[in-house]
């Protein structure tokens, strides 16, 4: 019993280390300093509380990431405000915070922390189910259903064992922005293959535009995107379930040529050339819009900040697709990740939980995303096999395109092609390990090291229990 206990304080402790390292996923653009975000937490908890019409009521708790202002005023408008006006008993109380993964983990080794438990992703899951934090959601599935509409690979990614601990709240994946002014003004054709794609990129630098941009600019675990991206469409999206279910070793061959393409890519400057240390999401989206490159390859919640920069005349110049077919993969297949996980805390009273389930059932709609997705476009892409009830006729243009990217992958996963980001799909050692993918970019160390290593932080992870489960492709 003691070893066990020293095993899952090792285990939170690692978690806790790494949440803190990943704070982008909290701060996903980079551009906002703490200050920014603690003063933006101060602010929504005042506002949170100053309603007198719930005074006196039982509050259940969630904790957020320190989302811009007006993401915040969505939230508040169209989560906190129906929900509190259904009934009169409760009141949800929903803080931002800057710090919000380390925040939960601190708060839940304490038995303490919200009733509504924000996560990064199953993997940031999985050490508080070990440790007995969460509350099995399995019974709470049965009552609303969440099995028979939540994508089957995105539900499965909750599951620990036969118990379902936490839920996806949005399909997210790695694709291309394209401007396509930028691209009709030199006679480019959006491309549909990757050849197609490195030679715009070639074109692009050799006029002096960036070829694609990109950057880690106080986010280091952007690095992992490019690594994932090319694990699905070079490795192969086979090769990598059967490594993440330990039938295969990271070190083979398929895995090798993924890494290498990232190497090539770095090496050609299509990661934003020397200027990849200095560039985050909104730096990204800003050389876009201004016309300075063709691309940003990246993750499709940057649909959120491309607002900022994409307005009045040049407002629909912005594009997404799919990155484009390889001979590995050749049809349209969506490397799947997700924004944010939701789980129960298991030290709160039975009837906070089961208001906690209600509200994050609330979150599981069709309903909620095409409200969420009009006023905040790029993260509440719900997971749901059927999106023919959303209606995207009426929403600026952002939201409306995000919305066709969300019917794309969830039509793409029922075809089964698919593949697996890390924030969803990797344990947490392992994830770690492919964000100092830099490191071979820089020739610190050669691919050969680099899988080495990923092959012995996996296979620890693995008889951690630190894997969710792994739905397969291809069905």
């Amino acid at each position: 019993m003691e070893k066990m206990r020293k095993k899952l304080m090792a285990i939170l402790l690692t978690m806790l280390l790494l949440c803190s390292f990943l704070s982008g996923c909290a701060v996903t653009t980079g551009e906002q300093t703490t200050e920014d975000n603690n003063a933006t937490k101060d602010t929504s908890e005042t506002a949170a509380a100053s309603d007198d019409s719930v005074a006196g009521r039982e509050e259940i708790t969630m904790w957020f990431w320190g989302a811009e202002p007006y993401a915040q005023e969505a939230m508040k408008k169209l989560l906190v405000d129906p929900y509190n006006t259904s009934q009169d008993k409760y009141q949800l109380v929903l803080e931002f915070r800057a710090t919000v993964d380390s925040d939960i983990s601190t708060a839940l080794a304490a038995n303490q922390g919200p009733d509504i438990v924000y996560g990064s992703g199953p993997a940031f899951v999985m050490p508080l189910v070990e440790a007995g934090k969460l509350e099995p959601l399995t019974e709470y599935a049965k009552e609303y259903g969440w099995e028979e509409r939540i994508l089957e690979p995105y539900y499965q990614s909750g599951l620990v064992g036969d118990d379902l601990y936490s839920l996806t709240n949005s399909v997210s994946t790695l694709g291309v922005f394209y401007n396509k002014k930028v691209l009709a003004d030199n006679n480019w054709e959006a491309p549909t293959t990757i050849e197609e794609l490195e030679s715009i990129m070639d074109q692009a630098i050799e006029i002096g535009m960036y070829g694609n941009v990109a950057g880690n600019k106080d986010w280091k675990a952007v690095n992992a995107n490019y690594a994932y991206l090319f694990m699905t469409h070079v490795t192969g999206a086979q090769s990598i379930y059967d490594c993440l279910t330990n039938q295969a070793e990271w070190t083979n061959e398929d895995v090798q040529a993924g890494i290498n393409k990232t190497k090539d890519w770095w090496d050609n400057g299509y990661l934003g050339g020397n200027d990849y240390p200095n560039l985050n999401y909104s730096d990204c989206l800003q050389l876009l819009a201004t016309e300075k490159t063709p691309f940003f390859i990246g993750p499709s919640l940057a649909y959120q900040w491309a607002a900022s920069y994409f307005t009045g005349d040049i407002s629909e110049n912005i594009e997404f697709m799919a990155f484009p077919a390889t001979e590995t993969v050749p049809d349209e297949t969506y490397t799947l990740g997700t924004c944010c996980t939701f789980s129960i805390n298991a030290n709160t009273s039975q009837e906070h939980k089961d208001e906690a389930a209600k509200i994050i059932d609330i979150m599981m709609t069709a309903d909620f995303m095409q409200e969420m997705t009009a006023a905040w476009p790029g993260y509440w892409g719900t997971p749901l096999k059927d999106l023919s009830s959303v209606d995207a006729s009426d929403m600026p243009y952002l939201s409306k395109s995000y919305v066709g990217v969300v019917q794309k992958i969830s039509q793409a996963v029922s075809n089964g092609n698919f593949g697996y980001d890390g924030n969803v799909f990797f344990p947490p050692a392992t994830q770690q390990q492919v964000i100092n993918i830099e490191d071979v970019w820089y020739d610190t160390i050669t691919v050969d090291e680099f899988l080495e290593t990923l092959n012995s932080e996996f296979k620890a992870d693995y008889e951690n229990g630190m894997v969710p489960v792994i739905p397969k492709p291809g069905e």
